[in-house]
């Protein structure tokens, strides 16, 4: 691993650092070996089972000291398929992971641990809703602070009903304050107090050390949670709630789950329940719990429908069916068909939505303020990218690999074995690439992959010209020289068309976009077609990357000149 950069220790001599600082000088394994011996490790191999020690407790792989190497899991195949399904694989393991268990001797039953943290939050929220509905107001979930400050601190699936009541204490507290100076100063307060009685001391430094750590803690597992498509951001991005369109798969898993944790006789034990995919079986497999989910999922799908056709967008086929005459299996597979028809008609709908002029200049203010956003850097970017991109022109579709929820906003970011975007157009396809890396790492994450991705894409579909559009908020160098000899001279055996841009430059076309329809014009793929050629035509005159990067804003002031001129 040390060879390999993939863990640096700490302490390194000057010489050893410069191997991990520069990405293509390659490491002698006595080098490697001087570093780690220079460790002083007690146990040798306590290094590399630390190091696969996250997959062994989602129970992607069994490796201990007893073993013979490392064992892939039913689990850990199914994340090494090519299909695989990111929120699946995470909901599999959060409806089983639990606080103690036998892997681990961290989070003890003595620390007052007796949870499954994943149920125990599903049921915190829904708490929550049910006392805030009786109290005379509309559910909303938990705020973001909420969730941060009682959702860690719930450690014990017994406390949920307590902790509900103080969730609802704080925010009725922070409501009552007639001003934001008295709403500061009760929840500094509050929190003060919630900490101490929580940690069972009074030591300044250790309440300061928790509640700085929560949110860290609470934004981690809103990321990771929502994975699972059973939670819902709303509020604007405040409010954490129990997502509406599971209704009937998460009223029937509180039933049915407490979030109290199972008893296991050791470490091997709890480890095969994780990784077995068929566990637990789910209690809303049923054929009667399946066909109130396909009617829930059919109504919603015949929602969009409806709106899509009022807009008159044209809308795609899909084979419906007789949900009474489908067995359980077959009810299973066409609640997936479903989601992913609803998914289609969802991003035909920001299609439309896209076209607006009001739209196009939120996305211009929101790549503009990318560097600010709360929301994780990487994803915003897919995700705004792929709304300018539906705004830019007529495309028959703009298709982003991320995953989503079923309210199709990215969990996280397109996986690695696809491109980020996917295009198409009447006359040409494309994909688009995307990354907030700037500095080396830039070409060392995004070079080779970028090549790969776009020759894939070629093979898939030959029917027509393949482009890429690389966006990053500043082009390495490295990564442009990568990209210039694919463009001149190929990438195995065959040019490429790769168009690279900042966030900056790629602001500019949106800009130019918001101009010709403030004008009430029309701006199509052709527009777009003709910039890439432009910029790719660069290097036909120019002599290296360098000046190729430094011509680009000309080409697109150029563009900017002719497309209005034609307009």
């Amino acid at each position: 691993m040390i060879q390999n950069k993939l863990y640096k220790p700490t302490d390194l001599t000057k010489e050893q650092e410069e191997y991990f600082d520069d990405i293509e000088k390659e490491m002698p394994f006595d080098v490697a070996k001087e570093i780690f011996d220079a460790q002083n490790y007690e146990d040798p191999a306590m290094r590399g089972r630390n190091s696969v020690a996250p997959m062994n407790k989602m129970g992607l792989c069994i490796a201990k000291n007893s073993a013979e190497g490392v064992k892939i899991t039913p689990l850990g195949e199914y994340f090494l398929s090519e299909d695989y399904d990111l929120g699946k694989l995470f909901f599999i393991h959060f409806l089983k992971w639990q606080l103690p268990n036998p892997a681990s001797r961290t989070f003890s039953e003595n620390d007052g641990f007796n949870i499954k943290p994943f149920i125990g939050s599903l049921h915190l929220i829904n708490e929550v809703n049910k006392l805030w509905d009786k109290a005379g107001n509309e559910p909303v979930g938990i705020s973001k602070d909420e969730f941060s400050l009682f959702a860690p601190t719930l450690i014990d699936y017994k406390n949920i009903k307590q902790q509900a009541k103080k969730l609802i204490e704080y925010r009725t507290g922070i409501r009552s304050q007639k001003d934001d100076k008295s709403k500061k100063k009760f929840r500094v307060a509050f929190r003060k107090k919630f900490a101490r009685s929580f940690l069972e001391t009074s030591k300044s430094s250790e309440i300061e050390k928790l509640l700085k750590n929560l949110k860290d803690y609470g934004d981690n597992a809103i990321r990771y949670f929502r994975l699972t498509r059973f939670l819902h951001i709303r509020g604007g991005g405040f409010y954490v709630d129990l997502e509406p369109r599971r209704a009937i798969e998460l009223e029937k898993l509180l039933a049915t789950d407490n979030a109290g944790p199972l008893e296991f006789e050791n470490a091997d034990q709890y480890t095969e329940h994780l990784a077995d995919l068929k566990q637990p079986v789910l209690p809303w497999e049923t054929k009667e719990e399946l066909e109130k989910i396909a009617v829930s999922l059919n109504n919603d799908v015949q929602n969009y429908i409806k709106d899509l056709k009022s807009k008159a967008e044209k809308i795609p086929a899909f084979a419906f069916q007789n949900i009474e005459k489908l067995d359980t299996e077959k009810l299973k597979h066409y609640i997936e068909e479903l989601r992913e028809y609803r998914r289609k008609l969802q991003e035909l709908k920001t299609h439309f939505e896209s076209q607006s002029i009001s739209k196009i200049q939120e996305y211009i203010d929101a790549l503009k303020n990318i560097h600010q956003s709360n929301n994780k850097k990487s994803i915003e970017l897919e995700k705004l990218s792929t709304l300018a991109l539906n705004a830019l022109n007529d495309a028959l579709e703009i298709k982003p690999n991320y995953p989503v929820g079923d309210d199709n906003e990215p969990t996280f970011t397109a996986p690695a074995n696809k491109p980020d975007i996917e295009c198409f157009y009447q006359k040409f396809n494309s994909v688009c690439e995307v990354t907030m890396l700037t500095d080396r790492s830039q070409w060392y994450n995004e070079g080779q992959p970028v090549m790969r991705h776009v020759r894939e894409f070629e093979e898939t579909h030959a029917g027509k010209s393949a482009y890429c559009l690389f966006i990053a908020p500043r082009l390495h160098q490295d990564t442009i020289e990568t990209f210039w000899m694919a463009v001149k001279y190929g990438y195995k055996g065959a040019t490429q068309r790769i168009v690279p841009l900042s966030i900056s430059q790629f602001i500019r076309l949106l800009e130019s976009l918001l101009e010709i329809k403030k004008q009430d014009k029309r701006f199509t793929h052709d527009g777009l077609l003709n910039l890439y050629e432009q910029i790719l035509n660069l290097t036909n005159h120019v002599a290296h990357s360098e000046e190729w990067i430094e011509q680009i804003p000309h080409a697109i002031s150029s563009w900017e000149k002719s497309i209005f001129v034609r307009q």
